[in-house]
């Protein structure tokens, strides 16, 4: 049976994979596309949040996960040492201090899974604030969630019957945090407005290429540390040179809708302030540069470009 199994995950995966790829982005904040993935996306999710950026593909591989079971807590942890983390398991039977708890890792910065729905869905906690919990939900079209502290318990609590006392209900309150082994440079920091605006369907394409705006950013800015001296955030560079790199990149293209154009410079700033991106006073050129090609290679994707140092043909006589 188990080989009968094994051949048929193998024939539709042969079949699905291809298109999922072509469908989906690679990372980013996108919803599942089956009903047993939600382990390996509640862990992708969490090491984005650490500045850990892995396919929910290579996840299941390392974690050994099955189409016809899902993925279990241990399966996860084996999948976050490969990343270099830790994976621990806390078990509480009271919810408020698995609430106390929860908050304290998630002010600390650390991205904490939770199996909820009687252990039937992984999702991850990434903020408390205000009384209420965001979490990355795969289930969720945007991904994003805000629940409320009663909401959550209600979620969370798996109710486990006592096998003599078939009576007597254990209530339990399991939660996951994804401890690195390493110092984090970067760490996103994930607010309610923020969740909230993410969770607009007008920035559902915006979400999709987060790791895409994340990466291009890491390669011209750095994470502000506790020493880091004559520096601007992304905020104040496109304050000063915003008109300056539009207006270049409208003149190379020939044209370009420039609210659209700003529409980009302003994902960027939205991402940039999320990781807590700088530009160093050194790196200001390069930025300017960076920037503006970046732009202009979206202007080229969008728009279409027309050959460029093509000699011209010469007309035949006839």
């Amino acid at each position: 049976m188990q080989t009968l199994l094994l051949k048929l995950e193998e024939s539709l995966g042969r079949i699905v994979e291809p298109i999922i790829k072509e469908l989906l982005p690679t990372m980013s904040f996108y919803p599942q596309p089956n009903q047993w993935d939600c382990g390996p996306f509640a862990l992708k999710h969490g090491f984005m949040m650490l500045g850990i950026f892995a396919d929910e593909k290579d996840i299941s591989k390392f974690a050994g996960a099955r189409w016809w079971h899902g993925t279990d807590e241990i399966q996860l942890e084996k999948a976050a040492h490969h990343y270099n983390c830790d994976l621990p398991v806390f078990r509480r039977f009271d919810p408020e201090k698995a609430r106390r708890e929860l908050i304290r890792y998630l002010q600390q910065g650390i991205p904490t899974l939770l199996c909820v729905d009687e252990w039937n869905h992984w999702v991850t906690a990434v903020k408390a604030e205000q009384g209420k919990f965001i979490f990355l939900d795969s289930k969720d079209k945007a991904v994003l969630t805000i629940l409320s502290w009663r909401e959550l318990k209600k979620r969370w609590v798996y109710h486990e019957r006592d096998e003599v006392d078939r009576k007597a209900i254990q209530t339990i309150y399991d939660y996951h945090p994804i401890i690195p082994r390493f110092r984090v440079q970067t760490k996103a920091k994930f607010s309610i407005a923020r969740a909230k605006f993410l969770r607009r369907p007008s920035n559902r394409a915006f979400s999709h290429a987060w790791d895409q705006y994340v990466e291009d950013l890491l390669t011209l800015c750095k994470p502000r540390t506790a020493l880091s001296a004559n520096v601007i955030s992304l905020g104040e560079f496109l304050r000063r040179y915003e008109a300056m790199i539009v207006d270049q990149v409208d003149l190379w293209h020939g044209w370009i809708e420039r609210t659209q154009a700003k529409r980009i410079l302003s994902h960027m700033h939205f991402v940039a302030d999320t990781y807590g991106l700088v530009i160093h006073d050194e790196d200001e050129k390069r930025a300017i540069a960076g920037i503006t090609a970046i732009l202009t290679l979206w202007a080229a994707s969008k728009y279409g470009v027309s050959p460029v140092y093509k000699p011209s043909q010469k007309k035949k006589r006839r």
